[in-house]
């Protein structure tokens, strides 16, 4: 049935030149169930060279490497990592995610790193520990102090360490550790970017490595001499949450191309619970 309605004939004339198509819908593509639980992560320093190793497994991102840690460390294995899916495509924009496969009355699910704990639970049981694996309630409460030193003045080194962006770049990107601004977690705040003697407002932060180096150097003399001989950090009797944090930490201080490597080189005892601990944590995870 025809419109009572009818456009002038230039309006006509001009939307014309705009017609509207409509297309068949996208067939959807059928693919395999997920198998076994995969882990999305950043992308590892090589990948696909050698196919018989896991030595390239591990995320280059320290943030995904402490998850990557957790796990392991837990005792889970055979989790699967992808690489191919950018941090856009993750829960609020951040990578790891962890996707669960369906199995029994459960759907498939994809987990923010947040409730990665509540998953690991569920596989190897736990959870009920009130002392989260620490030999008492002293070491639990000395356990937030060394979180606290790697989140804070080691993550400020590592992030300062990576290649330097272009200056006027630096006006326009804020910097971040873990989401959280740097200077937010470094004490005492940095100064502002701007001083007072500048036409601009202050702005940004004025964060160098040079200026927290002395700190980055006492906190690796402070955690080599806690871990000691121990095998793992505070003495536990097994791995913590602590442990998984250290590990991520010192592995990518080590394969760091920057000078923030030696202080970790110059503490064999840190060296040497790295290489053993990343023996461990490959052995969790295979390729998609």
């Amino acid at each position: 049935m025809a419109s009572v309605f009818s456009f002038p004939e230039p309006l006509q004339r001009f939307l014309s030149k705009f017609p509207l198509h409509t297309y068949p819908p996208v067939p959807v593509i059928s693919k395999r169930p997920l198998q076994k639980p995969t882990l999305w992560i950043a992308p590892p320093r090589i990948t696909a060279i050698d196919q018989t190793s896991n030595s390239d497994i591990l995320s280059t991102d320290v943030e995904c490497l402490k998850w990557q840690a957790y796990i392991a460390l837990r005792g889970v294995t055979n989790i699967a990592v992808r690489w191919d899916v950018s941090p856009e495509g993750g829960i609020d924009g951040r990578l790891p995610c962890l996707h669960t496969p369906a199995f029994g009355d459960a759907s498939s699910e994809l987990l923010a790193p947040r409730s990665i704990p509540g998953w690991v639970d569920g596989q190897v049981g736990g959870g009920n520990d009130s002392l989260n694996g620490y030999g008492d309630e002293m070491l639990k409460d000395e356990s937030h102090a060394w979180v606290s030193l790697l989140e804070g003045v080691v993550h400020a080194a590592l992030n300062l360490a990576e290649p330097p962006q272009p200056a006027l770049s630096q006006l326009f990107r804020t910097t971040t550790a873990g989401g959280r601004a740097l200077e937010a977690i470094l004490s005492p705040p940095p100064a502002p970017l701007t001083g007072l003697s500048s036409v601009l407002p202050s702005y940004g932060t004025n964060i160098t490595l040079s200026s927290i180096q002395g700190q980055y150097t006492d906190a690796i003399a402070s955690l080599s001499e806690r871990l000691g001989t121990d095998k793992w950090f505070l003495g536990s009797e097994n791995p913590t949450a602590l442990d998984a944090l250290a590990f991520a930490y010192l592995h990518c201080l080590l394969y760091s191309m920057d000078s923030t490597r030696i202080e970790v080189t110059r503490r064999v005892n840190l060296v040497t619970w790295e290489c053993r601990v990343r023996t461990q944590v490959e052995a969790a995870f295979t390729r998609t």
